[in-house]
């Protein structure tokens, strides 16, 4: 898609801005494309000189040192711990603007698209579930920049984004209840939530799914990351393996979620056992599917963009699923789903 006229000349000016740097100075710039965009406000561009192409990431001005910068901060700090993110080629902070490594389009969720068996499936994910626990054993020492991961996963912020998923799913699918009714189902996350929050924390991706992971021939690098912080290990797991935009086989699930648990260390996720680490799993993945369901209404009402409605059934499909037969989820179960199908 080609950009405004006004934007293309902004482009232009930021590159050239670039070379004076003497950075990509042999390069030219001959076209410009404007890329789809995520769910969030940040625009991006790829770029084409007679050597290569680049990604220009435009996005609101930042006033303030790079260190304190929410995405290049975690992005230097990810790439100085061997964690395979984007490169970053040149950023004029006041302007908004970053050039970046061209990652090309292809999303882990459209390469999947082209697996025809199931031990493909998992020898992708293996890959990938290797490069994630990398980044879950990066020591809190490392840590030397200050303003890096200040945020955490703790029982407000899980209870936030529960009652997130209530105002924007419940009042967009059904007017159809009442304060009781939220306060009800309220009480029966809280319990969820506290499990959650009263354990072992590790530097999280915060939105590790398949549409923020980009293939290009062998590699997979990770990308919209800047809201890093800290959270259990099964967060991340759990957006990956339970992820709302593709269904994983269950024998390949439950074969990498145990992989996973084997390969990190004891001290770090600090369960006794694997049934405890699966049933915090199980609760995580309550917290997470139900959290993206309220992203996916969210998206519709504020932007109207509705290529994320088809998710919401299958996301909740999948937590009554897990619900079933469950005796720690029996009353939120019925609670929920009584409302759910009603409507």
């Amino acid at each position: 898609m080609k950009p405004e006229q006004t934007e293309r000349f902004f482009i232009e000016e930021l590159f050239n801005k670039t070379q004076d740097k003497d950075i990509l100075k042999s390069e030219k710039l001959e076209e410009i494309d404007k890329l789809t965009g995520d769910a969030s406000t940040r625009r991006y561009y790829r770029i084409f000189t007679n050597k290569d192409s680049y990604v220009v990431c435009l996005d609101n001005p930042f006033d303030e040192e790079m260190e304190k910068h929410p995405f290049l901060s975690v992005q230097q700090f990810l790439a100085d711990n061997k964690i395979r993110v984007p490169q970053i080629i040149d950023h004029n902070l006041p302007r908004g603007y970053s050039l970046q490594q061209d990652l090309g389009n292809e999303t882990l969720l459209h390469h999947l698209s082209t697996m025809t068996s199931s031990e493909e499936e998992f020898r992708i994910y293996k890959v990938i579930v290797d490069q994630l626990l990398e980044l879950h054993r990066i020591p809190k020492a490392a840590v030397k920049n200050p303003n890096l991961f200040q945020m955490s996963f703790d029982h407000q912020k899980y209870m936030d984004e529960t009652r997130f998923t209530f105002k924007y799913f419940l009042n967009f699918f059904s007017k159809n209840h009442d304060e009781n009714f939220i306060h009800e189902l309220e009480s029966l996350f809280d319990p969820i939530m506290k499990r959650l929050a009263s354990q072992n924390m590790v530097i999280t991706h915060r939105d590790f799914h398949s549409r923020n992971i980009m293939v290009k021939g062998d590699k997979y690098t990770f990308i919209d990351f800047q809201d890093a912080r800290w959270g259990i290990p099964q967060y991340d797991l759990v957006s990956l393996l339970e992820d709302c935009y593709y269904d994983l086989k269950e024998e390949n699930r439950q074969k990498l979620k145990r992989y996973y648990y084997d390969q990190l260390a004891v001290n770090i996720h600090g369960q006794k056992s694997y049934e405890e680490f699966e049933a915090l799993y199980e609760d995580m993945t309550i917290q997470r599917v139900f959290k993206a369901v309220g992203s996916f209404c969210y998206i519709y009402n504020w932007r109207k963009d509705d290529r994320y409605l088809k998710y919401i059934g299958f996301a909740m499909e999948k937590l009554r699923r897990l619900m079933m037969d469950n005796p720690r989820y029996a009353e939120l179960k019925s609670k929920l789903y009584q409302h759910y199908y009603a409507n």
